[in-house]
């Protein structure tokens, strides 16, 4: 099972797309605001859905829930490539949410029963670390055949008709895996609504009830919610610097985009999978998971400081380094975090915990996209494709705000206790 978890999570990260998507909307005329709000969109879509599709998936099978949102992204990533209106685009990023609601938590609960039923659960954070280094394959691998595809067609649209043939592939792995994987969920005996609803409400019963998934939370909000709006930004940074250097000079600006950002991505994600799969290490390093994630929390407000002088220095190579440097971070933190939240929540409602912790980052993330894209487009005043000034995107640094604000309540709950 460990392969079959494995090759969801490389099918899943082969989003041809993802290196470009900031880029692709661009090259069809939109502005940051407008993309920020497609963001928003996205979020708030799957903002709507988390909970109550954590609870169908405690309630009514993982499997049916994770085949479900493989459909969804299958139609995303039709509708992305075919539409060149915003309403074409916040349809698509309906579905996206769609997807992505039914997806996050729901695998990772059924990695945790897999490892229950077979007696392994000290292993939760090197066998989560491992699979999750797989699916940065997948998108180190995707980034890498996303610039070909660039590169050959001119355009960026085509790599979001691919995205939609790993998907598919990965609904035929998932609507095939065991069906114990489903066990400790509700079924169907109290009635669809009534056994969705008890799932929740015993959820929320935990948080209740338990502190420490509180602030496990609120951790995830700071760390996760913002890096996943800003992420995206590497993209015209990428862009700026490959306009910069002095080969290829009689390549057309996208080819030259392309080329630079799938292979800076391809790292991205190949370094991210080394961290995910070594991040078990870290946390013996480190004296366990509570010193892990609070250095962590420390290195990434240091890395954020630093982004801000090089943005506003207009050093785009120097601020794709520090974009490098936090999404490894990220991948250190992600296993660790995981596995503290299953160690503190019962078993029967994992999936929706983890459901509640991928919601709150949503809410984070539809304030987060919005105002940031407004503050870049104030800050900039290019159009199109054309390159933007590095310096106008420093508000990318404000996140670095809740991430200190969590260290320092992190800092001051170990004190008291």
């Amino acid at each position: 099972m460990i392969f079959r978890f494995s090759l969801y999570g490389f099918l899943k990260n082969l989003r041809f797309f993802e290196a470009f998507l900031v880029l692709a909307l661009r090259q069809r005329g939109f502005d940051f605001l407008s993309i920020g709000t497609l963001i928003a969109i996205r979020e708030i879509t799957t903002h709507v859905l988390e909970i109550p599709s954590g609870a169908a998936a405690d309630a009514w099978g993982r499997r049916l829930c994770m085949v479900g949102s493989m459909a969804a992204y299958v139609i995303c990533f039709l509708l992305l490539g075919a539409g060149s209106t915003f309403a074409a685009m916040a349809v698509a990023m309906v579905f996206y949410g769609l997807g992505d609601a039914f997806r996050s938590g729901t695998h990772k609960a059924m990695i945790y029963a897999w490892l229950r039923e077979q007696g392994r659960e000290k292993e939760k954070t090197r066998i989560y670390g491992y699979t999750r280094s797989w699916s940065q394959k997948g998108s180190a691998l995707s980034a890498l055949v996303a610039a070909l595809l660039v590169g050959w067609s001119g355009t960026y649209a085509s790599v979001f008709y691919w995205s939609a043939l790993p998907s598919f592939l990965n609904l035929i792995n998932l609507a095939t895996y065991p069906a114990s994987l489903d066990a400790g969920c509700h079924g169907f005996r109290k009635g669809i609504f009534r056994a969705a609803w008890t799932t929740l409400a015993d959820s929320f019963r935990e948080f209740r009830r338990h502190a420490p998934l509180r602030r496990l939370v609120a951790e995830s909000v700071a760390m996760e919610g913002g890096y996943s709006v800003i992420k995206n930004y590497l993209q015209p940074v990428l862009q700026t610097a490959a306009l910069t250097l002095p080969v290829w000079q009689g390549t057309s600006d996208v080819r030259r985009t392309a080329l630079v950002t799938g292979v800076v991505y391809a790292l991205v994600f190949f370094g991210s999978s080394i961290a995910s799969r070594r991040a078990h290490q870290w946390e013996s390093w480190s004296g366990g998971s509570e010193p892990a994630t609070r250095r962590i929390l420390w290195i990434t407000w240091l890395l954020m400081a630093v982004l801000a002088v090089f943005l506003l220095g207009g050093m785009p190579w120097l601020s794709a380094a520090i974009f490098v440097l936090l999404g490894l971070f990220q991948n250190l933190w992600r296993p660790i975090q995981i596995a503290r939240f299953d160690d503190a929540s019962s078993e029967g409602v994992g999936a929706t915990v983890l459901s509640v912790e991928a919601q709150a980052q949503s809410v984070a993330a539809a304030l987060w996209a919005p105002l940031l894209g407004a503050l870049i487009d104030s800050s900039a005043h290019s159009e199109g494709t054309a390159a933007i000034p590095t310096p106008a995107l420093w508000p990318v640094c404000l996140i670095a705000i809740p991430v200190l604000l969590a260290w320092g309540l992190r800092v001051r709950s170990n004190k008291a206790a």
